[in-house]
């Protein structure tokens, strides 16, 4: 490796031996395969995948490739990565041998799976992204994930949320009223 700071995927590849920049190009373009919407960046000075949040990172080393799809991507696998060497965010594929494709794609794809589905439920229309952390994880853990769900409630009962306090209420109103919904009446 010949820099320190990449400015890009195609930078840091061909910053590698031609046989290392083979191995590269081959698990970038699996990756791509399995998120073709994923925007591809350098972070941690190394190659990136990243829909919501990051999906995968990969950065060649001496002698193996590194794989890094964070620790769900390692627990959900850990059956099928017995055959290699794990830590709990990262997988090593040795270079002397081929890149498990089917299984990078498996794995690629639960954590496109598991970065929409948390943003499609727990941020559903947005309203809750008008909220401070602590009333987020309120409504979260009262099961409110949609802005239908408010209807079912009065507002003094959503006071009474650990977490969500008077500020949050304004904003709740106003993203119901938005939708043509309204807080429940006692």
């Amino acid at each position: 490796m010949k820099n320190n700071s990449f400015q890009n995927v195609d930078e840091y590849i061909s910053s590698f031996t031609l046989a290392k920049q083979k191995i590269l190009n081959k698990i970038r373009s699996i990756i791509l395969e399995a998120a073709p919407d994923a925007q591809e960046m350098i972070s941690y000075n190394m190659p990136a995948y990243k829909l919501n949040k990051i999906l995968v990172y990969f950065g060649m080393a001496k002698n193996h490739l590194g794989f890094y799809p964070t620790a769900s991507g390692i627990q959900n696998f850990e059956n099928e990565l017995n055959n290699y060497k794990t830590s709990k965010g990262a997988i090593q594929f040795p270079l002397d041998q081929p890149l498990p494709k089917e299984l990078i794609q498996k794995i690629v794809a639960f954590r496109v799976n598991n970065d929409s589905s948390k943003t499609n439920s727990a941020l559903n229309n947005g309203f809750l992204l008008q909220l401070s952390a602590p009333a987020r994880r309120a409504l979260e853990n009262a099961g409110i994930t949609k802005l239908a769900d408010l209807k079912k409630f009065t507002e003094k009962e959503l006071l009474q949320l650990h977490g969500l306090g008077k500020t949050s209420l304004p904003k709740l109103k106003a993203a119901m009223e938005s939708a043509g919904l309204n807080f429940l009446k006692k």
